[in-house]
């Protein structure tokens, strides 16, 4: 009997309509940009506006265009899995929220945090639900309103974030696509670089934490971009050598979307030149958990059955990892 593996047969995409240009931003901080785009490589990024409304609103949007577009009855889904670390609210899980909203009454749910990986670590935990023969149909999402824990006067962070959401559906097949492979990896040392200081239980919120912006993320930037450079890039080319993929068979590298230099860093250890580089951080910056499923939604239709993707990340945490996907279908 053939091995079942976890196929995506499915993708959708939700970003708000609000743009928030680096221009708007010079007249919010002391930055520019030419400045903005020399170092990150994003021109502008997408802001989710309105009262109450929470990253689930990004996450039903974008599971309603999966389910649309792969006619999909949302009873059937047995599982959903959310990537955020911007959950409507501590409990309950925003995934809980989602499953109710779209109709996924059959389904159980739970969020999943790893930051800018969180897509990743959901995918494989996803991916083995369906291996195990439990499930036949898992959505995956990854989502983050960053623009709730962002300092506005902090040049140094506010500039690469945006709003946005993704996912992705799993299903059993015993052809040779799916997710074939995966490297992840964690180190909780990178606490002091990239964190947001109050909020959780070791500091609840208070008059003095909100006074003093301690709900915002506080990153040290030249700290994070050295760690994610080295290990994006390493954990990428582990991944392609673990399965003997030299650069011509890999159609596509799927870079989390922090830092333009990060991204070119990553595709030149694995040797892949920059058409074959999934890249939309020019107009969304970097949507955390969003950046890849929102990747794989704006480029579906140049995807073809059996192409090879290398999907890799770094977050927060410090959390990053690899997976080593072939695409199950053709998209039109």
């Amino acid at each position: 009997m053939n091995k079942i593996r976890a196929a995506i047969t499915g993708v959708g995409g939700y970003v708000p309509d609000y743009i928030l240009t680096n221009r708007e931003l010079e007249t919010m901080v002391e930055t520019n940009d030419e400045w903005i785009t020399t170092r990150t490589g994003i021109k502008e990024r997408r802001i989710l506006k309105g009262e109450n409304q929470g990253v689930s609103v990004m996450g039903i949007a974008a599971v309603k265009d999966m389910l649309k577009k792969t006619k999909t009855d949302p009873k059937e889904i047995d599982l959903v899995i959310f990537a955020t670390v911007t959950a409507d609210m501590t409990f309950p899980a925003t995934a809980n929220l989602v499953a109710t909203a779209v109709g996924a009454t059959n389904a159980f749910s739970y969020d999943l945090g790893a930051a800018c990986s969180g897509f990743l670590f959901a995918l494989t935990t996803g991916a083995s639900f369906i291996q195990s023969g439990m499930y036949k149909k898992v959505v995956v999402i990854g989502g983050d309103k960053m623009s709730a824990i962002l300092d506005y006067t902090d040049r140094t962070t506010c500039i690469i974030f945006g709003d946005g959401a993704g996912c992705v559906l799993l299903e059993p097949t015993t052809e040779n696509v799916g997710i074939i492979d995966s490297i992840l990896k964690s180190d909780g040392t990178g606490e002091s670089y990239l964190h947001m200081k109050a909020g959780g239980s070791r500091m609840p919120a208070s008059h003095e934490s909100v006074d003093k912006r301690l709900h915002a993320v506080y990153q040290e930037g030249s700290a994070v971009f050295k760690f994610a450079v080295t290990n994006m890039a390493e954990v990428a080319a582990q991944i392609a050598e673990r399965n003997q993929l030299q650069a011509k068979d890999i159609q596509w590298l799927v870079p989390h979307q922090a830092n333009k230099r990060i991204i070119d860093a990553t595709a030149n250890r694995v040797g892949i030149t920059e058409d074959k580089v999934m890249m939309n951080i020019s107009k969304y910056g970097n949507t955390t958990a969003g950046t890849l499923p929102l990747l794989l939604w704006d480029y579906e239709k140049q995807l073809k059955k059996g192409d090879n993707l290398i999907l890799a990340a770094f977050g927060g945490g410090f959390t990053w990892g690899a997976v080593y996907v072939k695409w199950a279908y053709d998209s039109h």
